[in-house]
């Protein structure tokens, strides 16, 4: 038996120099000359999941603490997974197996060349892919030793498995189990690594050619590389032969000796090498593969909006990413799944924000979704479309979604991973989302009829059903820059003060000092001119805490009216909507006064002064805070003139008379989608602004 066991020592000594020598260009040739496909195909799925079976079988118990013993872990192996599909293909094949598995056997038994082996087996499969040349040596080695170890298992509980083990010689094994610990680890790892390799080199034939092709990068340096982690791994089997063919008949030589375990080792290690090299090339064709879908389904989107459709259900499902078969990942008001049939034929708002979407927004969408909507008699739903960074995602972000989607009356998706890439794309590149919510309202067959009607809800609610391009220009072709398109519905004395013909005064600012100033001065001149006067304190936009403190502090001190945070927040977000709808129509600021006078109120807002606009009827003046505070407090100067023409009047002309010596206007604007006019006025004197960009980060 010293015979026998020599002949594999002196195969695993000749690994170690071929080891050594690098995968050079001569040695590629000779690998490359063997492979002459002849263009069958095989399917070798099946048939690694059975190797796959076996080799989980074996490698267990490749354990001194199991081979005494270890039927329990082969009953503790499911073979359930073993398809069917495997039995005819193995029966054509099987010839073939039994072939290779001879040349193994007597390669390893009679020491020959790791090398020389391998290249013989290459040979034998020369007419077989890449793929297939190393499933069905992996076929062979299992079939080989996967008798063995199931001899070596039922030795000690069955009586014919006990005479077969010691005609091989395997209850030497046993006797040595512990000392040879170090080799069954190393036959281990090397097993573990062939596998992987194999199925990886198995995986990159299923990637789809219609995606990916093998002349380019990364499936050309694939292709590439293949063929040397065939032939290791291929070679790794032969390795893995000697080693468990020198086990049989062990004697105390080869028991003490290392070097062979340290060959499988070095072996392993490159294998798994190769593995890594080829999992990094694989990710690469996935993510090549990844862009071309998304493209594909972007450029589906695109051809899909331009193309006239039956009604809508074909572009919601294209919108969240769902397929006929299974069209229920959208949750319904009250959060169950629904089917997208629900949807169909309606008229679909898509509100499309980040995480970043606002109590504020929701609340009022809420109030136009649920109450408004229905006293209105508009049926329209709406669907939140989340874009997220699903490389960001965390715990974190999925307790804010859930959240969010809790607060929300309508339509939702069930989680942001649904919405594929090529929709994100397209709300950014054709939508203009950036970060800021938008609605793109879709008819009843799935045409888009406005790329944000956010504006058109916050400035007119559902007056402005159904949300179409024409129904803002209509929309706006009726307005007038009136107190009741400023105010809307936020003041509810508003129309009884508009009957009983008062002044209507609405100022703004965050100086506590020039407020109290302002309103004691403009209250007393309206009291000595006997005239019905309202003011309304509005705040300062984004400056919530700040504003709270001082409402808090007019109430109290009784200086005048002043609204509740969620009314100040939605008159400066109604003011930014007008001047972004006005924008988007593309209406000069010259001749349209609407958009002027907003693009004024603002810029008093991005100063750091106070500000105040009357309203008497249809007659109308603004100024800023030091320069409508010293009007005020010059009344005698004007005042013969307000008694003949009203207060309004007479004070616009004492502003009229007065020149600024010095002024700095800021305009001071929101990021949003859609940009605004290059060319601004300034309200004070008339000229071009410059522009210039601003960061802020601002917490209160």
């Amino acid at each position: 038996m010293a015979t026998q066991s020599s002949h594999p020592q002196q195969l695993m000594r000749s690994e170690r120099r071929m080891f050594s020598a690098s995968d050079d260009s001569a040695m590629m040739k000779q690998i490359q000359s063997t492979h002459s496909p002849d263009g069958r195909f095989l399917d070798v799925k099946p048939i690694l999941q059975v190797i796959d079976n076996v080799l989980r079988h074996l490698t267990p118990t490749i354990d001194p603490h199991a081979l005494n013993g270890g039927q329990g872990h082969m009953d503790a192996i499911d073979d359930s997974s073993a398809t069917m599909d495997s039995n005819g293909m193995l029966e054509a094949l099987a010839f073939l197996v039994q072939k290779i598995s001879c040349e193994i056997s007597c390669k390893c038994s009679g020491g020959g060349d790791a090398h020389a082996t391998t290249m013989v087996l290459l040979n034998t499969l020369s007419s077989y892919s890449w793929d297939a040349k190393v499933v069905l040596t992996l076929a062979a080695f299992a079939v080989n030793f996967g008798e063995c170890w199931l001899v070596l298992q039922l030795c000690t509980t069955n009586s014919l498995a006990k005479s077969v083990a010691l005609l091989k010689q395997l209850p030497d094994i046993l006797e040595y189990s512990h000392t040879l610990k170090p080799h069954f680890d190393a036959l281990h790892k090397l097993i573990k690594a062939m596998m992987q390799v194999t199925k990886c080199i198995v995986e990159f034939t299923e990637l789809p050619s219609q995606y990916i092709s093998s002349d380019v990068p990364p499936m050309s340096i694939a292709v590439a590389h293949i063929p040397t982690a065939a032939y290791w791994t291929i070679r790794s089997v032969v390795a893995c032969a000697a080693q468990i063919t020198s086990l049989v008949g062990t004697r105390y030589e080869f028991v003490t000796s290392t070097s062979e375990a340290w060959e499988l080792s070095s072996l392993a290690h490159k294998v798994c090498s190769i593995h890594e090299h080829l999992q990094k090339i694989l990710q690469l064709c996935h993510q090549h593969i990844d862009e071309k879908k998304q493209t594909e389904a972007y450029e589906g989107l695109k051809h899909s909006f331009g193309t006239p459709q039956l009604d809508n259900s074909k572009i919601l499902l294209k919108i969240f990413s769902l397929s006929k078969e299974d069209p229920h990942s959208l949750l319904g008001p009250d959060k169950t799944k629904v089917h997208i049939e629900v949807l169909r034929r309606k008229h679909v708002l898509l509100l499309i924000s980040d995480l970043g979407i606002t109590h504020e927004e929701i609340q009022v969408l809420e109030s136009l979704y649920k109450y408004d909507r229905v006293t209105s008699e508009v049926n329209y739903e709406i669907v939140w479309l989340p874009i997220v960074d699903r490389s960001a995602w965390n715990d974190s972000y999925q307790q804010k979604f859930l959240s969010l989607q809790s607060m929300m009356p309508w339509y939702t998706v069930n989680h942001p991973s649904i919405i594929e890439p090529a929709v994100v794309k397209y709300t950014r590149e054709v939508w203009n989302f950036v970060k800021k919510p938008i609605v793109v309202t879709l008819d009843p067959l799935g045409k888009m009829t406005c790329p944000n009607a956010l504006n058109m809800l916050w400035i007119w609610g559902n007056t402005a059903f159904p949300f179409t391009t024409d129904r803002e220009a209509s929309l706006w072709k009726a307005e007038a820059w009136t107190v009741e398109l400023l105010v809307d519905g936020l003041e509810p004395n508003l129309s009884n003060w508009i009957r009983q013909e008062k002044v209507i005064c609405l100022y703004g600012g965050e100086e506590m000092e020039w407020i109290e100033s302002f309103t004691s001065a403009t209250k007393n001149v309206a009291q000595f001119l006997g005239i019905g006067l309202e003011m309304v304190y509005v705040g300062k936009n984004n400056a919530k805490e700040r504003v709270k403190k001082i409402t808090g502090l007019i109430n109290e001190r009784q200086l005048s009216h002043a609204w509740q945070d969620a009314n100040v927040w939605f008159f400066w977000k109604r003011l930014e909507s007008m001047l972004f709808s006005k924008t988007q129509h593309g209406k000069t600021n010259e001749i349209d006064v609407i958009k002027q006078e907003v693009m004024t109120l603002l810029g008093y807002d991005g100063s750091e002064q106070g500000w105040a606009v009357f309203f008497s009827g249809t007659d109308m003046v603004r100024a800023k805070g030091d320069k409508v505070l010293n009007a005020i407090q010059s009344f005698e100067q004007w005042e013969d003139m307000a008694r003949l023409s009203g207060f309004v009047s007479a004070i616009r002309g004492h502003l009229e008379g007065i020149a600024d010596e010095h002024h700095c206007t800021r305009l001071i604007l929101p990021g949003i989608s859609g940009g605004i006019a290059e060319t601004v006025v300034c309200a004070e004197c008339g000229r071009t602004m410059e522009m210039y960009f601003m960061y802020r980060c601002c917490v209160e």
